[in-house]
């Protein structure tokens, strides 16, 4: 595994920017997350988590064109770099290889 750490809710946080894809924006991910978790998450920590995977380069963003529902703000769009892709794919392997062997162990 690679020396970068990924914790747990960075790992969904990056997920749910790569389901989201051109719509991942701040309170996307938000509502996306809290839907899949069945739990209510605070702005700031999805916003601490976002800026945490900017800063490990995991996570580019980009300010879209302002909108009218909006009252004229603009929404920083986010998008999961080759490196999280890496990272991810790595987490995914290592989880089901783990899942494997428990599998296993309980069916002996």
């Amino acid at each position: 595994m690679k020396k970068t750490k990924l914790g747990e809710f960075e790992e969904l946080v990056l997920l749910a920017v790569m389901a989201l894809r051109k719509e991942a924006y701040g309170v996307a991910i938000k509502r996306e997350l809290e839907e899949r978790m069945g739990e209510l998450l605070s702005v700031g920590s999805v916003q601490s988590a976002l800026k945490r995977m900017i800063e490990k380069g995991f996570l580019t963003s980009e300010w879209a064109e302002a909108e009218k529902v909006r009252g004229g703000r603009r929404k920083r769009i986010y998008q999961v770099t080759s490196q999280a892709q890496e990272v991810l794919q790595e987490m995914k392997d290592i989880r089901a290889s783990l899942w494997t062997t428990i599998v296993n162990v309980q069916n002996a």
